[in-house]
């Protein structure tokens, strides 16, 4: 019994956490508009912003408590025991799937509330949406398949390392899963075009500066490409995906009417910034020590049969093992967090200033606070949340480190 109470309190204070930021986000809406980014809302627009702020968290807020709620309650009531004592005993195979099963889609009919609050009625309601119904079920239905794959695929390496490796599924976890988390970073492009059309990105002047910057450090580009993001959203975005120097740069469709080549050119010397300092091959390396961690949890859990046995299991459930994971992930995941997002926002700084370099620091601000005001940002986010949460700088910090960079490179020349 004493298990069981420790296993409830962790869940409980992970939810807490998550709620108290929310309502640290809610209340940090009043924060005073710094002085350098008081161009980007006119009154009328920080008004709407605010109103719209407000309605975001207010739904996390009752999300959190939701699935606080919720979490709670299954693992008072034993429910996953339950569900695994509806198969057979001698069905290996589905004593674990079920567990995860059963965890994946009630947190998918618990997100899908949110999501289609915050989409199809918070978003649409401020002009931002333009995702269909058939749209939104069939990205649930997309996000649903995927979640059970990886989930279960988890709970099934657990199983297979705990019986054949013993201790050394810590190591041999930590392996796989790094394997599995770049295997899905080659394959996201492939599942980003399910639902999405891409287009070639048309020969002009545009096309011509971005493959001079990116050739310029010996990039090659396997193709540039804009996505029908329209569809979805009004809001703007583009990214590279690919490993090494072999890129695909995507560019949403709304991105090209409203900025200019200048700033489009401004946000992928930010982004070449990143691999030339390699940030996304630091990031992964943290990745390992993560799943490290990981690993270690889960073979703890394993160490204490007395875990599964007083939430009605017989004995060890490796799906129960994805849940406990879970849960201690909840209450570690800020102390890892502040270490990843300082780092994060350090390398952010840094590829800004690989903007400047190239010539593209007055783009690169007024590239900030387009896509601030296009995205209906929060210009005054809490410290709180920037410390914790934050994986990218606040934009008024942003703005004076790129002015700051401005000044000494003129300096310098």
């Amino acid at each position: 019994m004493t298990e069981k109470i420790i296993v409830i309190l962790l869940a409980f204070v992970g939810s807490l956490y998550a709620l108290i930021l929310n309502v640290v986000q809610y209340r940090s809406a009043n924060n005073p508009t710094p002085a350098n980014l008081a161009d980007v809302y006119d009154a009328e627009t920080y008004e709407k912003w605010k109103r719209y702020s407000a309605e975001h968290s207010r739904l996390s807020i009752i999300s959190a408590l939701i699935t606080c709620i919720v979490t709670v309650a299954m693992l008072l009531s034993d429910v996953y025991a339950w569900f695994a004592s509806l198969f057979s005993a001698d069905n290996w195979f589905m004593q674990i799937f079920s567990v995860v099963l059963l965890e994946v889609v009630v947190g998918t009919v618990v997100g899908i509330v949110e999501s289609y609050v915050s989409n199809m009625k918070i978003e649409q309601k401020y002009g931002f949406n333009r995702t269909s119904i058939k749209t939104f079920i069939f990205d649930r239905i997309r996000s649903l398949i995927l979640g059970l794959l990886l989930s279960g695929s988890l709970a099934m390496l657990i199983a297979v390392l705990h019986e054949n490796v013993g201790a050394w599924m810590i190591v041999i976890f930590a392996a796989v899963m790094f394997a599995m988390t770049m295997l899905m970073t080659f394959l996201y492009p492939v599942f980003s075009r399910i639902g999405n059309k891409f287009t070639p990105l048309e020969d002009g002047e545009l096309k011509d500066k971005l493959l001079a910057l990116l050739n310029k450090y010996g990039y090659k580009v396997k193709a540039i490409e804009v996505m029908d993001a329209s569809r979805r959203t009004t809001k703007l975005n583009a990214y590279f995906t690919g490993f090494g120097k072999m890129k695909t740069i995507v560019l949403y469709d709304n991105l090209l009417t409203a900025m200019t080549e200048d700033e489009i050119c401004a946000i992928f010397a930010h982004e070449m910034g990143h691999g030339l300092h390699k940030d996304v091959l630091k990031s992964q390396t943290l990745n390992v020590f993560q799943m490290l961690l990981i690993g270690a949890m889960a073979w703890g859990t394993l160490c204490i049969p007395e875990l599964y046995t007083a939430f009605g299991f017989e004995g060890i459930n490796y799906g129960f093992t994805y849940i406990l994971i879970g849960i201690g992930l909840g209450v570690l995941q800020p102390l890892i967090s502040l270490v990843i997002n300082a780092m994060s926002r350090a390398h952010e700084y840094r590829a800004d200033r690989q903007a400047v370099k190239e010539g593209y620091g007055e783009a690169m601000i007024t590239a900030f606070k387009k896509l601030a005001k296009d995205n209906f940002s929060h210009l005054a986010p809490s410290k709180i949340n920037v410390v914790l949460e934050y994986s990218h700088p606040p934009l008024d910090r942003r703005v004076e480190e790129v002015e700051k960079a401005m000044k000494a490179l003129n300096k310098a020349e």
